[in-house]
């Protein structure tokens, strides 16, 4: 096996191979060499054992992992593809077969092993499935139907559509293709960034395949083989957003037990009560006692919730109870497509690699399945594509809007969605989790700031080259403030004190950029901070206040207060609420800012005092550890995403940012919000987080000889290679 890695200026890695299976071992071996802390934190939330060493705050992710079942489903899904498309099993065998040869030597370099008294473990062949099912399982955001539900209940259905909005938890992108007509050079530029929440290690890293079949770069996510969401092929470049596609059902069971002990348990469905699959697991809690699982699953799907914590959804003739044998109990239960296909689209990994055109990626993407995507692509002969990839169930409406029984027959799936919907790019083509290709397929969508922003500066010029893109990347603009400045316009100055009129029009006056070092800015989300806050106290809202049981994984989807954050817009519009109410708590928003900052010591607070980047990290941050201040805001192009009312700094954010010429391969550019290396300490750990706050990109280099090779590290004794 013949494989070699090269590193650029920036230790982004380029490898070389023989065939597209050793090529797999090459990039599995490197994941684990430059990231193997990050890949064994993976492997562990995949299987629910990350409070083995992570302690006591790991349970509820591991309770809900073993119930939702990630690693059986993981582990389906490769049955199925050995099964149906041997070629890319075994390409993904090669993967992990890399990862398992190379996690000794990387674990060594990583600290945290250490610290976290770790030691490397073994990967799976479906453990690079389990990973992205544990990425993803969340990522359309179906908690958000327990919201939906808790609001029709409590205020209620004609409130729902109030708080329908982009929200907790729920993962975004920006993306844009220029077409040749409105390109510098002739050909298309793809460009764009997706949100998440940023981690560190970053959850994408810039990587090159090549190989005689293809060569690729692209953002890849450490423990998955290839290159799936945005990606340079020469020929052909690609990229993705969230179609905001509802696509999982949460199920309103009955249950009851049987047999001695009630071991055994049964739900009730359209055909009456049927057996359900139950276990016991043990989740082992580093420095405490071991947390008993009951794993059970109904012919619908995964218990998600039962007891106590699903008393709020259940059905009134299904009393809650202790549960002793023969008690009828509620539950909630998950139905979601890799569970029910046992497929999650890996065989179209190896064919993006290979695609050369428009067509070949469209062709590719008829199999994909998690999650449901937006996609744009472009050729360098002229072609675009613009569609919706995904397995998108048909079944009944109420199903993408809240729970639903799984007793009556009619909220049954019925078949998949097909063909997906698409779009001829004219123009421009912008996807950003608007209402628009994909609002068939969901309930719920981001507003439309972030994509209007968008199109209305591609407007300004009529030609575009790749270096102009970061422009787009870093506008701050932000849209969303109109309703609160417009209320705080018609406020009355002589109703306020002279503090509160001095910085009402300094509001009025500000340019709504949400910039690091803007005073107003920082005035601006203060005052929006006081009033989700007022706003939460509102009598007609307080009956959600206290939010129902459920686990604790769900919670940031029921908390009120940031629900009021990110429907700010709605609630300041909406004749729900009375307008003397609204305009009220915009007032005496300002009142308490203006008071505040008339008794503040020192120079103006700026934006980037507060909104700093907080990203996730397994292990506590060192003392001292410090993050940049950070321009943009949620609804901004530059989604720099706070939680309003809530805090000012940034969880969520640019997990990448990505320039794709079709032109000139090597014009194209990108940046990361960490660096190439998940070691601490690797000169490539952190150096790319100055750039990528400022919201610069570095180029992407194709010339192998401006690259530096590796020396060669000889592979493994193969032994199991992963196999038990």
């Amino acid at each position: 096996m013949t494989t070699r890695v090269y590193r650029d200026a920036w230790g982004v890695p380029h490898l070389r191979a023989d065939g597209a299976d050793e090529l797999a071992y090459a990039q599995g071996r490197n994941a684990a060499a430059d990231r193997a802390w990050q890949l064994e934190v993976e492997r562990h939330r995949s299987q629910g054992t990350t409070a083995s060493f992570l302690g006591a705050e790991a349970v509820p992710w591991d309770r809900f992992a073993r119930r939702v079942r990630l690693e059986d489903t993981a582990r389906r899904c490769l049955e199925a593809l050995e099964r149906e498309d041997r070629g890319t099993a075994a390409w993904v065998r090669s993967y992990v077969d890399g990862v398992n040869d190379g996690l000794a030597q990387g674990a060594a370099r990583a600290p945290e092993f250490a610290a976290s008294g770790l030691a490397p473990g073994r990967w799976r062949p479906w453990t690079p499935l389990g990973v992205w099912l544990s990425t993803h399982i969340l990522f359309a955001g179906f908690p958000a139907k327990l919201w939906r539900d808790a609001v029709a209940r409590r205020l209620g259905p004609e409130w729902v559509g109030v708080f329908a909005t982009d929200g907790p938890g729920t993962s975004g992108s920006n993306g844009w293709l220029v077409p040749a007509e409105r390109s510098a050079t002739g050909a298309a530029i793809v460009a764009g960034d997706p949100h998440r929440f940023i981690e560190a290690p970053g959850v994408y890293q810039q990587i090159r395949l090549a190989c005689p079949e293809f060569d690729v770069v692209g953002l890849a996510v450490p423990g998955v083989p290839g290159i799936a969401h945005f990606g340079h092929a020469g020929q052909v470049a690609w990229a993705i957003t969230n179609a905001m596609a509802d696509y999982q059902d949460l199920y309103r069971e009955r249950l009851r037990r049987t047999g001695p002990g009630g071991e055994r348990v049964e739900a009730l469905g359209p055909d009456g009560w049927r057996p359900a699959e139950r276990r016991v697991e043990t989740v082992e809690v580093a420095g405490g006692e071991p947390v008993t699982v009951e794993v059970i699953e109904t012919e619908r799907g995964p218990v998600i919730a039962d007891g106590d914590e699903a008393a709020h959804w259940a059905d009134p003739d299904a009393p809650v109870r202790g549960s002793p044998a023969g008690d009828v109990f509620g539950a909630l239960s998950l139905r979601h497509p890799p569970r029910v296909s046992a497929d999650l689209g890996f065989r179209v990994l190896p064919a993006l690699l290979r695609a050369r055109s428009v067509a070949d990626v469209d062709r590719a993407l008829d199999g994909w399945v998690e999650p449901v995507n937006v996609v744009l692509a472009a050729d360098t002969a002229g072609g675009t594509l613009h569609r919706v990839a995904g397995a998108v169930p048909v079944r009944h409406p109420d199903n993408r809007i809240r729970v639903v029984p799984a007793w009556e027959s009619r909220y049954a799936w019925r078949a998949w969605h097909g063909p997906m919907p698409r779009e001829r790019v004219g123009g421009v083509a912008v996807m950003a989790n608007q209402r628009g290709i994909a609002e068939p397929l969901g309930a719920e969508f981001a507003p439309p700031h972030r994509a209007e922003r968008i199109r209305e500066l591609l407007a300004k010029r009529a030609v575009w080259s790749a270096r102009d893109m970061a422009a787009v990347h870093r506008d701050t603009l932000l849209a969303s403030a109109a309703p609160l400045l417009d209320l705080l316009a018609r406020t009355d100055p002589g109703e306020l004190g002279p503090d509160a009129r001095r910085l009402r029009e300094r509001l009025l006056d500000w340019d709504r950029r949400m910039d690091a070092d803007s005073v107003g800015a920082a005035s601006f989300a203060a005052v929006r901070t006081a009033t989700v806050r007022l706003l939460a106290d509102h009598p007609l809202l307080r009956p959600l206040a206290e939010p129902p049981a459920a686990p604790e994984v769900f919670r940031p989807w029921l908390a009120l207060v940031p629900r009021v954050g990110y429907a700010l817009e709605h609630l300041l519009t909406t004749d729900r609420l009375p307008l003397a109410d609204r305009a009220g708590a915009v007032r005496a928003a300002v009142e308490e800012v203006a008071a505040g900052e008339a008794a503040a010591q020192g120079p103006p607070a700026r934006w980037g005092d507060t909104h700093r980047l907080a990203p996730w990290q397994a292990l506590p941050a060192g003392p001292g550890e410090s993050w940049p201040a950070l321009a943009g805001d949620h609804d901004c192009v530059l989604a720099t995403s706070s939680v309003p009312g809530v805090t000012d700094l940034s969880a969520r954010a640019s997990a990448a940012r990505y320039v794709w010429d079709l032109a000139r391969r090597e014009d194209s550019a990108w940046v990361v919000p960490l660096g190439a290396s998940g070691v601490p300490g690797d000169p490539h750990h952190r150096d790319q987080l100055p750039l990528w706050a400022r919201c610069e990109l570095v180029p992407v280099v194709t010339d192998w000889d401006r690259l530096t090779e590796e020396p060669a590290v000889p592979p493994s004794a193969p032994h199991d290679r992963g196999e038990k």
